[in-house]
């Protein structure tokens, strides 16, 4: 049980640290709609890059698979996002769209994962839910400005970094 209880406790603050980067930095995003398009590149593109991360070495950890692949895929997007400013700000909602959608449905499929471990799920499979829809959002009105792309992004990021954080005071109230 105390195995558990530690995996558990570094599961937890990972989450806790992405929830908090995340958070930050959609407030930031959402604050300054009107800075420059290749900033919020590179700060989207690091942000992701740390998040990767985090999902990565929570990978080994849980000893799952589907954390892995998100880590992978969010340090590849950042790294999309931080080499070539010049073209991810034209395609940006395109990119962004992209990636939210699929660590949504990966976040949703992990949820079940989680369900099936008797973990709590209800948080990823909401983030996971949140990310899909987002995404759907940003692929409707890909042209409509800076303005409405920073404010769906730094939304999304903001819910995305409090649900993280939310979940982890969450399982802290739990036994293991």
């Amino acid at each position: 049980m105390l195995e558990k209880e530690q995996t558990i406790k570094k599961i937890l603050f990972w989450r806790m640290c992405i929830g908090i980067i995340m958070t930050i930095l959609g407030f930031f995003i959402i604050l300054n709609p009107l800075a420059s398009l290749l900033a919020l590149v590179l700060y989207i593109g690091i942000a992701f890059i740390i998040a990767g991360i985090g999902y990565i070495v929570t990978s080994f950890s849980f000893q799952s698979g589907w954390e892995l692949f998100v880590g992978i895929l969010d340090v590849f997007i950042g790294i999309i996002f931080v080499t070539n400013l010049g073209v991810t700000a034209a395609t940006l909602p395109i990119i962004f769209a992209i990636g939210c959608l699929s660590i949504g449905v990966i976040q949703s499929v992990g949820a079940y994962r989680l369900h099936q471990i008797q973990l709590p799920w209800v948080w990823s499979l909401a983030t996971g839910i949140i990310g899909i829809l987002f995404s759907f959002l940003i692929l409707a009105y890909p042209f409509i400005g800076v303005l409405t792309i920073s404010t769906i992004i730094g939304l999304y990021v903001i819910v995305y970094g409090i649900f993280s954080v939310m979940e982890y005071f969450f399982v802290q109230k739990l036994q293991y």
